[in-house]
């Protein structure tokens, strides 16, 4: 069924499968060949998640010779459509390269998003002189917002009936 998904161009499909042959489960071989040319082709058709995927594979080497220019290709095309883990990821980057200000701007965009470590990423830039004030407010002030955002009442019963379970 999900090679029938994969082949009418289904990008999550793509992605979900590609993932399960990175890992080798859901009764697959471990085929990195495989995971990145889905991941490329769901990236290729929209998926954000998929090129972030494939930014996190050359960052850290699995399944290809480690290429953090690669890697940074590949989450700009992530971050570009959104994917919020990408541009932190980004962020990180810079920063490990000195770039301070471009390092606090693409986490200030994805604590934006509702991102914790993004957000604590500014936090800690503002501590140590690299973010103003008005930097760390601006992505304070943001961060709490989508986390307002993404709040509701179904969501806070399943978690309350979670805990009442695990008890």
């Amino acid at each position: 069924m999900v090679e029938k998904r994969v082949a009418s161009g289904d990008v999550n499909a793509m992605r979900n499968l590609a993932c399960h042959y990175s890992r080798g489960d859901m009764g697959l071989p471990q085929n990195y060949k495989k995971a990145m040319k889905l991941w490329l082709r769901a990236g290729e058709l929209g998926c954000a998640m998929a090129y972030n995927n494939l930014g996190a594979s050359y960052e850290i080497g699995r399944g290809v010779v480690r290429d953090e220019k690669k890697a940074n290709h590949y989450y700009a095309l992530a971050a570009m459509g959104g994917n919020a883990m990408a541009r932190h990821n980004l962020g990180a980057a810079e920063y490990n390269a000195g770039n301070m200000n471009r390092a606090v701007q693409h986490w200030m965009i994805s604590s934006a998003a509702g991102l914790d470590d993004s957000l604590s990423a500014v936090r800690k830039c503002f501590m140590h002189g690299y973010a103003t004030k008005d930097d760390f407010e601006k992505a304070l002030r943001a961060h709490k917002d989508a986390k307002d955002e993404m709040k509701s009442e179904q969501r806070d019963a399943a978690v309350a009936a979670s805990a009442q379970i695990d008890d």
